[in-house]
């Protein structure tokens, strides 16, 4: 009964989207800022907390989702039952009715940490050929799926991971530089990656959907200081989409420094990437920031966000997510605050900035549509978004 509840929920938010061309295309338009769950420690409803936190996100007014898929998907959200006939990333989107629900919702921009049931981070000692196949095949697999099931409803995927470099870094020590292995195992394993994104969008015909790869880097102050790093010594060796910069190492506590901090830090990213045809602007974006309620206030946490938005725009990021909607950390029996909504349900200032900030750039975009006849182009909304922020 609860599962056909779920489902019956994600159609009714499809129902809802808006009825007019127009409606949907001001809907559908990327306007850069989001949020993401993971690890969901609370909820409030009798939905699974997959499905509670996507529609959080979604009343929130953001269409973009950022989700983790893997074999052990119940760590993330522990409430979805195991289901022996998933034995795949495929799988798991087509027969976990949560996940389907989700991936159903009116999102037009859905991430995803995507980690094979097949293996998960084995290429740390090479990759073989068994497990390159194995990492090809579930990944060609979830995006020929995504490609079809999805085709002319104006979503994007975005397959990728969690922040690479701690995957590279022994017990999550930066002073320690990765072995070549593990270097060449992970680069490996993102052209695997890759490799079946791209295979799978030449062989399947669609219309109106796209599927993405991207990597995760996290230790780019050290690369900027010239060490092993996956932006220096892996980066330049793969083919991927997108790069998503997880940027906690780049923040600082001043609102005043942390965007030139950031888009320094971009910058030297767009540089280790090797081009790609086909797509256009800038192709590396803010996977992850955010501010702990143990260490800021409510109002500085709105204050720093602000600041980090403002930043995303002006540098050029397809899109800058805080993390996130409920706060997945809770040592020694406290939540460290990585929220927008806490634990007794309360919107907090940061969660308004965000609703106030998609209210209103709907609105300049629907605005601009009615106007001119078109949308917006990136730097035009740029200018709007930044506008907004200030």
């Amino acid at each position: 009964m609860l599962q056909t509840v779920m489902l019956l929920a994600g159609v009714a938010l499809l129902a809802a989207l808006p009825a007019s061309a127009e409606d949907r295309r001001v809907a559908s338009f990327n306007t850069v800022i989001g949020t993401q769950t993971f690890g969901v420690r609370y909820s409030f409803t009798k939905e699974t907390t997959l499905v509670e936190t996507a529609r959080a996100i979604h009343s929130l007014g953001s269409n973009v989702l950022k989700i983790s898929m893997e074999k052990d998907y119940a760590r993330q959200y522990p409430d979805l039952p195991a289901n022996p006939a998933i034995r795949s990333l495929a799988d798991l989107a087509r027969l976990e009715p949560s996940y389907r629900a989700v991936l159903a919702m009116p999102f037009s921009h859905i991430i995803l940490w995507t980690y094979p049931f097949s293996g998960g981070t084995a290429w740390v000692d090479g990759l073989s050929e068994e497990e390159r196949e194995k990492t090809y095949r579930e990944h060609y697999d979830l995006a020929a799926y995504l490609l079809r099931t999805f085709s002319g409803s104006g979503k994007a995927f975005y397959l990728g991971h969690w922040e690479g470099d701690w995957h590279l870094h022994a017990n999550y020590d930066p002073s320690k530089d990765p072995p070549e292995v593990a270097l060449t195992g992970m680069a490996d394993w993102l052209n695997a990656r890759q490799k079946a994104i791209d295979d799978a969008r030449r062989d399947v015909p669609r219309k109106g959907v796209e599927v993405y790869g991207y990597t995760e880097v996290n230790l780019v102050q050290k690369a900027m200081k010239g060490g092993k790093t996956l932006t220096n010594d892996v980066l330049p060796r793969t083919n991927v989409d997108f790069v998503s910069y997880s940027s906690y190492d780049s923040l600082t506590a001043d609102p005043a420094t942390v965007g030139d901090r950031l888009k320094a830090a971009l910058t030297y990213i767009e540089g280790r990437l090797p081009a790609k045809r086909g797509i256009e602007g800038r192709r590396v974006f803010i996977g992850e920031y955010g501010f702990p309620a143990q260490n800021h206030t409510p109002e500085k946490q709105a204050e720093m966000t602000r600041a980090v938005c403002r930043a995303a725009l002006e540098w050029g990021c397809r899109f800058a997510l805080y993390w996130e909607i409920y706060c997945n950390e809770k040592p020694d029996g406290k939540h460290r605050g990585f929220w927008m909504i806490d634990d007794k349900g309360e919107k907090q200032p940061v969660y308004h900035l965000h609703a106030r900030f998609y209210r209103e750039a709907k609105a300049r975009v629907a605005a601009f549509l009615k106007e001119k006849g078109r949308l917006p182009t990136d730097s035009e909304f740029r200018a709007i978004g930044v506008e907004l922020l200030r």
